[in-house]
């Protein structure tokens, strides 16, 4: 369970920070008249402490064995949820979804430290939307054999996601909502 302080210090500082009223062009190619830049917090000291403790509190329970997600949302996140995981004592691998194959090396679509097959893991993204990047992240990881029982966003944009993700089945526990933000950043 999310601490309430935790949670509220974060949705705080998503606000303040992270909102930005103006026209945009999101990464689904709708047209916004709002931004959320999530990586000005998770890649912030205290934003970093803020996501991985309330990222961990939300999956804890879920009984995952390895937590991922997209490059570039989910990097700073999944880093944080595992040092959050490891300074609560659980040993929480993280992983990394390319969004193309790696052309040298291996040529994995995956990178990090990977659960057995069969095992639960949870899902990360900064922002959600309609649901795009989280499903490449799940396919791929149920590509190797991996089921994902939970999903947990830093901002549901309330476009859709979270229908798309409950209709497989998996958990979705957004961390707030950008009415929330909204709400904080310019009372509306």
């Amino acid at each position: 369970m999310i601490t309430a302080n935790v949670k509220t210090e974060l949705i705080e500082l998503l606000a303040r920070h992270a909102y930005k009223a103006g026209a945009v062009s999101l990464s689904s190619g709708k047209q916004s008249d709002y931004y959320v830049d999530s990586k000005v917090v998770t890649y912030g000291p205290e934003g970093a402490i803020l996501v991985g403790t309330a990222v961990w509190d939300a999956i804890r329970d879920e009984n995952v064995a390895g937590v991922g997600g997209l490059t570039l949302g989910a990097d700073a996140i999944v880093v944080a949820t595992v040092i959050a995981a490891h300074y609560a004592g659980y040993d929480l691998p993280g992983f990394i979804v390319r969004k193309e194959p790696k052309k040298h090396g291996m040529k994995r679509m995956i990178e990090g430290v990977l659960p057995e097959p069969g095992s639960r893991i949870a899902i990360v993204d900064d922002v959600v939307t309609s649901g795009g990047s989280v499903f490449q992240s799940i396919d791929e990881a149920e590509r190797d054999g991996l089921e994902v029982a939970i999903v947990v966003p830093l901002v549901d944009r309330e476009e859709g996601a979270r229908e798309k993700i409950e209709s497989r089945g998996i958990k979705f526990t957004p961390i707030c909502t950008a009415r929330q933000l909204r709400r904080i950043a310019i009372g509306r």
